[in-house]
C-alpha cells in the first residue's frame, strides 16, 4: 500500500531566525508571534514570555494543541508557576526553551504531523515602542541569519 503524505506547506515551517528577527515563509516578522501547525500566526501584544497573560491564550485554547513550545530570544527563561498552570489545568504540554531550539523543534513537530502551537519571542528584551531602531540581540555577536534546519 502507498502511502503518499504531502509536505507540509513551506510558509508554515520557520526558515530561519536571527537577531530580533523570524522568518516564516517569506514574512520577516520582528516581534512577538504564535504560530501553530495548521499555519496561523498570529502577532502577540506581550514582547517577553513573562507578559502573558491568561487573555493572550485564549484563541489557543479554543482548539488546544498537544504542546505549546515558548521560544525566547533571551534564552531559557521559566514561566511563573500560575502561568504554568494555564497550560497543565488543560492538559497541554508545555516546553520552554531559547529560540533557536524552539524554531527547530517546531519545525520538526510540524513536519511529524504533530498539532503544535509556539509563542515566539524573537527579541532579547522588550523593545521600546518609541524607538523601534533599538537593536535586538539573542545572545551573539553574529548578524548572520541562523537557518533553522529545515
Amino acid at each position: 500500500m502507498a502511502l503518499d503524505v504531502p509536505p507540509p506547506s513551506a510558509a508554515l515551517l520557520i526558515r530561519s531566525y536571527s537577531d530580533g528577527e523570524i522568518r516564516i515563509g517569506e514574512q520577516r516578522l520582528r516581534t512577538a508571534i504564535c504560530l501553530d501547525s495548521l499555519g496561523g500566526i498570529r502577532l502577540l501584544r506581550p514582547q517577553h514570555p513573562a507578559e502573558l497573560c491568561e487573555a493572550d491564550l485564549e484563541p489557543l485554547f479554543a482548539a488546544p494543541p498537544e504542546l505549546v513550545i515558548i521560544g525566547w530570544g533571551g534564552g531559557q527563561s521559566f514561566l511563573p508557576a500560575a502561568q504554568r498552570q494555564w497550560f497543565l489545568t488543560r492538559r497541554v504540554g508545555l516546553e520552554i526553551m531559547a529560540l533557536g531550539p524552539a524554531c527547530r523543534t517546531f519545525n520538526l513537530l510540524v513536519q511529524d504531523g504533530r498539532r503544535v502551537s509556539a509563542f515566539l519571542f524573537p527579541a532579547a528584551e522588550p523593545r521600546q515602542p518609541s524607538d523601534p531602531t533599538t537593536p535586538a540581540s539573542i545572545g551573539t555577536n553574529d548578524t548572520a541569519p541562523r537557518s533553522s534546519g529545515s
